[in-house]
């Protein structure tokens, strides 16, 4: 009967500290996927003190458990709030992209179509310009329209990250395009 005691009063300590560290891995593992993408460093050193704190429990260290294990657990749930703000900030800074994109792209788009037309037509190529730059340019301008399709579906379909990456790539090869028909790129 001593002997049950003893071991009854051996776990309660280790019981809060337990239930410590479970609620604080749940607060991390709530908000890891945002806080990696968004605030690695943050998560990296939170993620590096829950391990100091598992490392106490494991010495048997149930004080510290307990008494750290308020503080690292709002900053876990602070960690939610940092990545919130920079997930906010990282969109926002996307949808300005976008708007940028998306009114400048289809003119320039627009501006290598006009101007394939009328060198096609040519029966005296500029300098600089030959058949075989031609053929490259429809070709590029044919794939920068297919992804400038993508761009836009992926956009209407709410992956604006997605969105914006193929518009850039829209971008830099247009931009190959009218550098390489002799056109002023759009600033």
């Amino acid at each position: 009967l001593l002997a049950t005691v003893v071991l009854a009063a051996c776990a309660n300590p280790m019981e809060p500290a337990q239930k410590a560290i479970a609620e604080v891995e749940a607060a991390l593992q709530a908000v890891s996927g945002d806080a990696a993408k968004y605030v690695p460093d943050q998560l990296g050193a939170t993620q590096q003190k829950l391990a100091d704190l598992k490392a106490a429990f494991d010495k048997k260290d149930y004080k510290t458990v307990v008494v750290t294990a308020p503080s690292l657990l709002a900053e876990a749930r602070a960690l939610a709030e940092a990545a919130a703000a920079r997930k906010s900030e990282f969109l926002n800074q996307l949808n300005t992209d976008w708007t940028a994109m998306s009114a400048s792209l289809p003119q320039a788009v627009s501006g290598i179509e006009s101007r394939l037309g009328m060198l096609s037509k040519s029966r005296k190529l500029p300098d600089g310009i030959t058949k075989d730059t031609l053929a490259s340019a429809q070709a590029g301008l044919d794939e920068a329209k297919s992804n400038w399709t993508a761009a836009t579906a992926a956009f209407g379909e709410g992956r604006i990250e997605e969105a914006v990456a193929k518009a850039s790539s829209v971008k830099a090869r247009a931009e190959e395009i009218m550098n390489a028909l002799g056109m002023q790129a759009a600033g």
